[in-house]
């Protein structure tokens, strides 16, 4: 077996294994998914005093830009969380809802949450003054979350949703909504 095959089999036995086990595994993988995000956010700013980069630009545009880059992160972020815990599961993939969501955030991205973070880390760059963080650091948390959700999570939603999910995945792109609501909802 694969390595690959071997992590998304792991990812599966959590997200359909015992209520306890779940239970105790959710708060690891969000602690560990927040110790991430620090890391990106330190490392940038270590990046930044290191190489001796300019601070960006103060403006009132850059203001503008990073309230609004944060105020959609924190919607998105919230939204997604709230539809998470309605539909009885949270966002860490150890303890997923029982079934796939579509509705609210989900009718427009498959992944509104991670939409929301990238908002949240290029609006943090910009508060900051941080060009690392916002030229690079969040462009290759972009790319890492696109491996993990490639490698990792879609296969395991493929195995356990079924034919449902690849519909969806079909109809519903990945982080950006292209104007259009996901047209198998009301």
């Amino acid at each position: 077996m694969r390595w690959r095959d071997r992590l998304v089999s792991r990812f599966y036995q959590a997200a359909t294994g015992s209520r306890k086990v779940r239970n105790l595994l959710t708060p690891l993988g969000a602690l560990f998914f927040i110790l991430v995000l620090a890391l990106f956010i330190f490392a940038s700013l270590w990046l930044d005093r290191f190489l001796g980069l300019p601070e960006l630009t103060a403006g009132l545009w850059t203001l503008i830009l990073c309230v609004l880059f944060l105020a959609k992160g924190l919607f998105l972020w919230l939204w997604s969380l709230v539809c998470f815990i309605k539909a009885g599961g949270t966002p860490v993939p150890f303890n997923p809802p029982p079934r796939l969501l579509t509705d609210g955030p989900y009718a427009w991205v498959r992944n509104p949450m991670l939409s929301g973070v990238f908002c949240l880390l290029f609006g943090v760059g910009l508060l900051l003054k941080s060009p690392s963080l916002v030229f690079f650091f969040t462009p290759a948390f972009i790319f890492i979350s696109v491996l993990e959700l490639k490698i990792i999570e879609e296969p395991e939603l493929t195995i356990r949703l079924g034919r449902e999910y690849l519909e969806y995945r079909k109809r519903v792109p990945m982080f950006l909504p292209w104007g259009k609501r996901d047209p198998g909802r009301n």
